[in-house]
């Protein structure tokens, strides 16, 4: 059971988030850049910037202006309107770049470096992998591999993938 104090500050963050998603807005300049709206100013060609991009996505997104200085932090995005929210959305996917592994084809040898061929929610690709120290286990079944050019790709949930892909995946990690 929460105490008063907890309850208090329950809604108290409630309602900041309430007068924080009706305070700004967004829109594109006819150039498509970013426009946000806040406070009484207009920031023109903005930066949105996922705080932790892997982690924890649908939360904390830094607004930044031309300059590069924090304007706003949202903290929450499902809790904003939908159109600002499918306008961020649509920022960030051009902003960021992390290919979804669907599948593993084929990796070239088992010893480091490897060439692996993979399906990507991009279509289909291949990188080489200089080390085993590159697959990144970030929770139970989230994994991310990074290329020996440092491009970084997801496996958002690898019991998704087929037993193939699972097989192999299970030698590194």
């Amino acid at each position: 059971m929460k105490n008063s104090h907890e309850r208090n500050d329950e809604h108290q963050k409630k309602r900041d988030n309430a007068e924080l998603k009706n305070s700004f807005s967004f829109s594109r300049d006819s150039l498509g850049r970013l426009v946000l709206y806040y406070e009484g100013r207009e920031y023109s060609d903005v930066k949105s910037i996922r705080i932790f991009p892997i982690s924890d996505p649908e939360h904390w997104v830094s607004i930044c202006d031309a300059d590069g200085n924090e304007v706003i932090c949202i903290e929450d995005l499902t809790q904003l309107p939908d159109q600002v929210h499918h306008l961020l959305l649509e920022e960030l996917g051009v902003r960021e770049f992390l290919p979804i592994i669907k599948k593993i084809v084929a990796i070239s040898s088992r010893f480091e470096p490897s060439e692996w061929q993979i399906e990507t929610d991009r279509g289909e690709t291949c990188f080489v992998l200089n080390d085993e120290d590159d697959i990144h286990r970030l929770s139970t079944y989230r994994i991310l591999i990074i290329d020996a050019h440092r491009i970084r790709y997801l496996i958002p949930d690898m019991r998704r993938l087929d037993s193939a892909s699972r097989r192999v995946l299970a030698h590194y990690i």
